[in-house]
């Protein structure tokens, strides 16, 4: 079996190594292809997974290309982890928003409209190789941010191409919440006993269940965190907020519900997240490139994505062996949640087997949350026919509908200044 990695060259693979490395008895892996279009970042990055596969007895072949056609042939998963305009890009999606006095953040607001609109062309690029050269029915697996948002723009421009977008933090939530409950009881809890109950897009999700073998463990789980809401001196949420919503929300969430204090803590820039990414990937290259590293440094950990190489290797192990296991993830919902429009992609539980991903029924969100989710979706959707067609009067409308975006009389400004920054990327947009 060959696995294509598309943006090999990330400081992330080698986590996604060790995954791969880790399920070498139930995922006969054969041939691992890294493909990246940075030459320098493919030598240092590639030729340390091949280091690392073969002092582990080298189970598969490790293949690096710069060769997007070349990588995708005869693959059975393509699974795309890209960014566009590399680390400098995000740098500028976040001083974006910040010149304007907006939200700048890579998935969210202005900054997350203008990594959609480089992303995107290349994912459905992807999807049509994989179309032509790719196994039949070959899965593409994307982690590329925001992940929801180009899921969408596969399910409604690349239909053929059997497509999941996946994300490490409704896992990340499922972890905390599971050591939280560790917590209380005083055990110890395999995770497969436990399953959480999440719904939204991604990186707006609700999170508004918790089951151990079965069983709601929700009111004791959010009850334990009120009461640390109610102990913090500056606490994340209101803890009236949650009492209201009996919900967690994402993270990501904080951008829409205290979206001052978001804005204050940008205005400390520099340093930006990104420009602390780089800092960071400057030291991971460096170690990456000694020759006889073998095993991924301990500052990978700085660089964030906690338990990606779990999230991308349990699912595709899933798929590949037919396990029928529950797996959050973004694909089209097609009516699991009752009075939706059945074509919305949506973050939500799936059943994972050989026959694809597939939503599982899962009751609606109330109306205070369905409203917001609803307008974030509008902008998605306009967002994603901008990236493709080059539509400007698209991506004005998409600005305008964000609940983050700019005032009325400011739309144009942003927009002409998302596109002449990031021009090179767009040429949809300068024909």
């Amino acid at each position: 079996m060959k696995i294509t990695v598309i943006g090999s060259g990330s400081t992330y693979t080698p986590e996604l190594i060790n995954g791969f490395l880790a399920r070498t008895a139930q995922l006969p892996v054969k041939e691992l292809w890294l493909m990246d279009v940075d030459p320098q970042r493919l030598h240092i990055v590639g030729g340390f997974a091949q280091r690392m596969v073969a002092a582990h007895g080298a189970p598969f072949k490790v293949v690096l290309t710069a060769n997007q056609r070349e990588a995708v042939r005869d693959a059975s998963y393509v699974c795309t982890q890209l960014r566009v305009g590399m680390m400098e890009a995000r740098r500028n999606d976040e001083y974006l928003g910040l010149r304007h006095g907006l939200i700048g953040q890579e998935t969210t607001g202005v900054g997350g409209m203008a990594k959609a609109l480089r992303t995107i062309p290349v994912l459905l690029s992807i999807a049509q190789d994989m179309r032509e050269v790719a196994r039949p029915g070959a899965l593409l697996v994307n982690f590329t941010n925001p992940s929801g948002l180009v899921t969408e723009a596969l399910f409604r421009y690349a239909p053929e191409v059997p497509a999941v977008g996946v994300c490490n933090a409704p896992f990340n939530m499922k972890m905390t919440t599971l050591q939280r409950l560790e917590k209380m009881t005083g055990q110890s809890i395999d995770p497969a006993r436990v399953e959480l109950n999440t719904l939204g897009l991604n990186h707006l999700t609700w999170h508004r269940g918790f089951t151990l073998d079965g069983e709601d463990v929700w009111p004791r789980v959010l009850e334990d965190y009120l009461n640390e809401l109610r102990a913090a001196a500056e606490p994340e949420y209101d803890p009236r907020l949650i009492e209201s919503l009996r919900a967690i929300p994402n993270y990501y969430l904080e951008y829409f519900y205290t979206p001052d204090r978001k804005l204050a803590e940008q205005k400390k820039w520099p340093p930006s997240r990104a420009e602390q990414v780089l800092e960071i990937e400057e030291s991971l290259l460096r170690q990456y490139a000694e020759p006889d590293r073998t095993e991924p440094p301990t500052d990978l950990l700085k660089r964030g994505g906690a338990y990606y190489s779990t999230v991308a290797t349990q699912l595709l192990n899933a798929h590949y062996n037919d396990l029928g296991e529950t797996h959050v993830a973004n694909v089209r919902h097609n009516g699991a949640v009752p009075g939706w429009p059945i074509e919305w992609v949506l973050e939500l539980p799936c059943k994972v087997d050989r026959a694809g991903v597939q939503p599982l029924p899962t009751e609606p969100l109330p109306p205070v949350s369905f409203g917001l989710l609803a307008q974030i979706k509008m902008y998605e959707l306009l967002t994603v026919e901008a990236a493709v067609h080059g539509d400007r009067n698209a991506a004005y409308q998409a600005l305008l509908a964000h609940p983050l975006g700019p005032q009325g009389d400011q739309v144009q400004t942003v927009l002409e200044d998302l596109l002449q920054t990031n021009r090179v990327y767009l040429p949809q947009f300068f024909k």
